[in-house]
């Protein structure tokens, strides 16, 4: 009998380079069994390092990606983009709209914490304006976000970000290159 596929789930918060880099790959990596999980960074996950901006333009460069544009606040305060991405996930648009809020925060440059920046995503991947609005103020929507950061701590995720290969936990900047040799070794 074959054995079954294994179980993915790659943590990031939309306010994270590193996360942005990381998203860019995970499809390809991951391949589509992949679950896309929205955390906020700020919840007690390692704070990630000074980003070196040049380096990771560098990164993104030889990833093959736009060139990498920051947004004039930094660090974003992500808490409402990571509701509609909690939201987003829910009508079953988790990947359209993470990559599209990464895109508009960093091959864009616009401010994550800025409502319209957020709508742009949505109307990307076809959420609703009104929809994306009322989503991010529903306390059952933030119950949800804070229980994916538990189940993520649970997991054993410690800094994003992070995918855990049936229960196997690779957290940071190598990621996902991590967890794609696992999943080749095991297959």
């Amino acid at each position: 009998m074959p054995e079954p596929p294994a179980q993915i789930v790659f943590y990031y918060d939309l306010g994270d380079p590193e996360c942005h880099l990381a998203a860019e790959r995970a499809v390809a990596a991951l391949g589509g069994a992949a679950e896309w999980e929205p955390v906020l960074a700020s919840a007690g996950f390692a704070a990630p390092d000074e980003p070196d901006l040049t380096a990771l333009a560098r990164r993104a460069q030889s990833l093959g990606l736009q060139p990498l544009r920051w947004p004039r606040a930094w660090p974003p305060d992500t808490r409402d983009a990571m509701l509609a991405a909690t939201y987003a996930k829910q009508v079953g648009r988790t990947i359209a709209f993470s990559l599209a809020a990464f895109r508009q925060a960093f091959a864009g440059g616009r401010d994550l914490s800025e409502l319209d920046t957020v709508l742009i995503a949505g109307a990307a991947c076809e959420i609703h304006p009104a929809a994306l609005i009322k989503a991010t103020r529903l306390r059952s929507v933030a119950d949800r976000l804070d229980a994916a950061v538990a189940r993520a701590h649970r997991a054993g995720v410690d800094r994003l970000p992070g995918v855990t290969v049936d229960g196997e936990v690779f957290a940071g900047a190598g990621a996902i290159e991590a967890a794609a040799r696992a999943l080749s070794e095991a297959a």
